[in-house]
């Protein structure tokens, strides 16, 4: 189990450390060793590795054939990836891995957050939905820039408040039988994604 110490040391500075322990809680798994490969709704049976190398042989047989989840963060492993020689043992050391990410988790509730234009309960959750699927309102929310620093809406709080006007709709999602879209459903191991976790490139979402 990742103690909240870890947690708060090695997490993106640039999220707040209330959403990180949300974050965390929803889909992180305690053993950084954690590898979870899936086929569109299917999840596929592997030895839990006991080794970081043992993990590692697991991410490289499965990276660009199914998409792999791996560590604390469940980290989508193959992102970014056009060969296999470039994974690293990053993906497996507990720190590096809640530093990835909670990185790549901030973009993806940046984005959701200004769908919504401030900080609510379904932001986050659309966001934790998003990071699941890899999709958000029909666009591969991995593969979008980062609309950078957003500040909440007044009377909007990272706490869940509602939106003034009470009526935004929430986006459509990809379909959860794995339907492809413009992009195989939650397939980050797909060649040439390049993803900026710098939260440097700025650009506002369709």
């Amino acid at each position: 189990m990742i103690d909240a110490a870890t947690i708060h040391q090695c997490a993106d500075p640039g999220l707040k450390p209330a959403i990180v322990e949300k974050f965390i809680r929803a889909v992180g798994a305690p053993d950084p060793l954690a590898v979870t490969v899936r086929t569109g709704n299917r999840v596929i049976l592997v030895t839990p590795p006991k080794t970081p190398d043992d993990a590692m042989e697991l991410v490289r047989r499965y990276v660009g054939q199914a998409m792999v989840r791996v560590g604390v963060t469940q980290y989508p492993a193959g992102l970014g990836v056009t060969d296999v020689a470039e994974l690293k043992p990053d993906l497996v050391d507990a720190c590096a891995n809640i530093r990835m990410g909670t990185a790549l988790f901030g973009k993806v509730y940046r984005i959701v957050t200004k769908w919504y234009g401030a900080a609510v309960d379904e932001a986050f959750g659309d966001a934790i939905e998003a990071w699941k699927t890899g999709y958000f309102d029909g666009k591969y929310v991995f593969d979008e820039p980062d609309p950078g620093s957003l500040s909440a809406r007044k009377g909007a709080s990272d706490a869940g408040d509602k939106p003034a006007d009470g009526d935004a709709a929430r986006p459509a999602s990809s379909p959860d039988d794995g339907t492809p879209q413009d992009k195989e459903p939650d397939n980050p191991n797909k060649a040439g994604i390049r993803i900026d976790l710098t939260g440097i490139g700025v650009g506002k979402p369709k």
